[in-house]
Order: C-alpha cells, then sequence, then structure tokens
C-alpha cells in the first residue's frame, strides 16, 4: 500500500511504503529561530551556531522560512540543522512570523526559538560604546527604540522556547551557554537552569519560576558561617537544619515534577528556575544545589548558575 505526503511545494506526490515516508520526514532539517532585542547578542549566537556546523541565514524575511526548510529537507542531508536570525531589521516582514510559525507545525518541523535579553541600562551601554542608533529609534533617543523593540517582540518573548539575558553575560560566557544547549548530538527532553540570585541585586528576568528562600534563618547573622557561601557544607547543613527546609524542598521537587511533565507535553524543552535569597550567597546557594541534584536524579539535564555569589 502507498501513502501521500504534502511537500513544502504544495504537490501531493506518491510517497511508496511507510518506511520511506519515516525516511522523508527524517530528511526535515532542525530549526533554531534566533531574535530578541537589538544589542542583546543575536550575531554572537548565530556564529556560535555556524561554529557547531548549523546552516545560518541572517536576517530572512519570516515568510521565506518555510522555503528555506523545504530546501534543506531537499538536500539529502547535507543541510540537517538550520538556524535563522529574525529582527526589527526585517520589521515589514515581522508581522508574517507567527503565519511562518503555524506553517511549520503543521509540517511537523522540529522548530525552537532563541530569544536574547538584557537589561536597558546594558542596551544603552553598548549601542553607546560603538557609537551607533538603535534601528527603530528614529528622531528620539536609543531608549525609545529600545522601548518601541520590546513592544513588538513582547508576544514572541513569550513564545519562546529559551531566553538568555545577556546583561552580565561577555561574549565567551554567551557562547559557552549556546554551547551548553546546543552542542550535545542528542536533544534532552528538558533542560533546566537552576539559578540562584539575591533580591537585593534584582530579579533574574529569564526565569520561567521563582522560589523566595528568605523565610529560612540567614546564616549571613552567625558569624563563623558569614564568610562562607552555601557550597559550605556547615552553611547548607544550617539551612536545611531549619523548620520547613527540607519540606519546602520536598514539595517543591514534587511540583516541578509536575511543571516538567506539562512542559514536555508542550514541547517546552527549556526552564530557568531561580531561587533567590537576600543576598545569593546562602540560602538560595545552597537550595540550588539540593534542588538541581533532585532534578538531576529524576532525568532532567541540569545546568546550576550561582548568579550573584561572589558579589558582597
Amino acid at each position: 500500500m502507498t501513502e501521500h505526503e504534502i511537500h513544502g511545494d504544495g504537490a501531493q506526490v506518491n510517497t511508496g511504503t511507510t518506511g520511506e515516508s519515516a525516511e522523508a520526514a527524517a530528511a526535515i532539517p532542525e530549526l533554531v529561530i534566533i531574535s530578541g532585542m537589538s544589542g542583546a547578542g543575536r550575531s554572537t549566537a548565530a556564529k556560535c551556531l555556524e561554529d557547531l556546523g548549523w546552516f545560518v541565514v541572517d536576517n530572512l524575511p519570516p515568510a521565506l522560512i518555510p522555503t528555506m526548510v523545504d530546501l534543506g529537507a531537499r538536500s539529502q542531508g547535507n543541510v540537517a540543522r538550520i538556524a535563522v536570525v529574525v529582527d526589527v531589521r526585517g520589521r515589514r516582514f515581522f508581522d508574517n512570523l507567527r503565519e511562518s510559525l503555524a506553517d511549520l507545525a503543521a509540517k511537523n518541523v522540529k522548530r525552537r526559538v532563541l530569544f536574547l535579553e538584557a537589561s536597558d541600562e546594558a542596551l544603552v551601554r553598548r549601542f553607546e560604546s560603538v557609537r551607533r542608533p538603535h534601528p527603530l529609534q528614529g528622531d528620539g533617543r536609543i531608549v525609545d527604540g529600545i522601548a518601541a523593540e520590546r513592544d513588538l517582540l513582547r508576544e514572541l518573548r513569550g513564545d519562546a522556547d529559551l531566553v538568555i539575558d545577556t546583561s552580565s553575560l561577555n561574549v565567551h560566557e554567551l557562547r559557552a551557554k549556546m554551547d551548553a544547549q546546543f552542542a550535545g548530538e542528542e536533544e534532552p527532553e528538558l533542560r533546566a537552569t537552576v539559578m540562584s540570585f539575591g533580591y537585593k541585586y534584582g530579579l533574574p528576568v529569564d526565569a520561567d519560576l521563582v522560589v523566595d528562600c528568605r523565610f529560612l534563618p540567614n546564616p549571613h547573622w552567625v558569624p563563623e558561617l558569614r564568610p562562607f557561601t552555601g557550597l559550605n557544607e556547615e552553611v547548607s547543613g544550617y539551612v536545611f537544619n531549619q523548620p520547613g527546609a527540607k519540606e519546602f524542598l520536598d514539595r517543591y521537587a514534587e511540583l516541578l515534577q509536575l511543571i516538567a511533565t506539562g512542559y514536555r507535553r508542550e514541547g517546552k524543552r527549556y526552564v530557568t528556575i531561580a531561587v533567590g535569597c537576600t543576598g545569593g550567597k546562602h540560602r538560595s546557594v545552597a537550595m540550588s544545589e539540593r534542588l538541581a541534584a533532585r532534578l538531576g536524579a529524576e532525568g532532567v539535564e541540569t545546568v546550576i548558575v550561582h548568579r550573584d555569589m561572589g558579589r558582597e
């Protein structure tokens, strides 16, 4: 018995056996769409993927993304992974992005959206350092262009599979993050970043979930523990010997199991869990380490980042 398949050009052709159909489906390239704020590191992210063997297309109009995928599918496996940079330089085509994403979903294309984010302060500093105007500022100021771009990209940011905040990252650190996310040959079901932080330094803008550990006594007020961090066994022991600490870890880990199941079902492959205390040195670090160990034991590939440890 033969089957029919609709190819990217709209033609309906006889594909022969189901085995041949499976082979054709396997030929569809993997796709990553790189977008985000101007000045947040899109070019660096694209170069990193190119170094990892991806076929990278910069500033492709969104309406042409399905065509690019079709061409990759016809390359007989020579173009297995495609990365497309989409930004406000092509703003007259930007409205077509949602339609293109829907088209890709209908064709069962494995695609991900990577969104590069940064604070207003970091973006202004970067544009001023290179003495270039923001592409949307017009006759206004750089901050006006940044505000307009945030408004334009708000929905895309909300739909992104992975958000990377580059405010405090240098080029090498961003490349390390990209390598960690895209270098593996086999894509894990779910990858988590567990990030400790200090509330006095602000919430991480790329956090999907935020946990507050300030309900626990602060080791900062114990003189013999103050110089150390949550990586120290005595500090960690102090934190988890407090009433409610172990129960909190157990129950939140159970909640994450439920959330992780839903993320997998919805095709979300990345999650950033931010764990906060006052300074990001003691309680949040200890809790992050234990939480990451729990996730790892449950089969979730986990990266630990201690954002504010050492800032005091």
